[in-house]
């Protein structure tokens, strides 16, 4: 699994998933700092990365687009800093690789980890 840590996070990011064993690239090492979502999630699904957000636009897009890939990782909390949600990050990283490999969208939080499995559907009533 190769993860793009999107630009509303701290390269130092990178460090600590390099150091956890996943491959792990800044955007900012790889386009303009001022790319669109669209953009980042194209690249994102033509070169087989999962992208690492703290911006809730990746999953509008995913859903919007009924897109099955790349498989898009959000961080939910108030403070996204490595130090502090880092290895629960890296837990639900590991614990769904096979799931985030086939296309999901993977949410943590302090509190727990959801994940649902691309495309996203749109709940109905029955």
């Amino acid at each position: 699994m190769k993860l793009i840590v999107d630009m509303n996070l701290t390269p130092r990011w990178v460090g600590l998933l390099v150091d956890a064993g996943i491959e792990a690239r800044h955007w900012s090492t790889l386009g303009a700092n001022n790319a669109p979502d669209s953009e980042i999630m194209a690249y994102a699904r033509a070169n087989d990365y999962v992208v690492l957000t703290h911006d809730l636009d990746f999953s509008a897009i995913l859903a919007a687009t009924h897109g099955d890939k790349p498989s898009v990782v959000q961080i939910r909390a108030d403070d996204v800093s490595p130090n502090v949600i880092g290895l629960q990050v890296i837990a639900a990283l590991k614990q769904m690789v096979s799931e985030l490999e086939s296309g999901a969208l993977l949410t943590v939080d302090p509190n727990r980890t959801r994940v649902r499995l691309l495309p996203l559907q749109i709940a109905t009533d029955g």
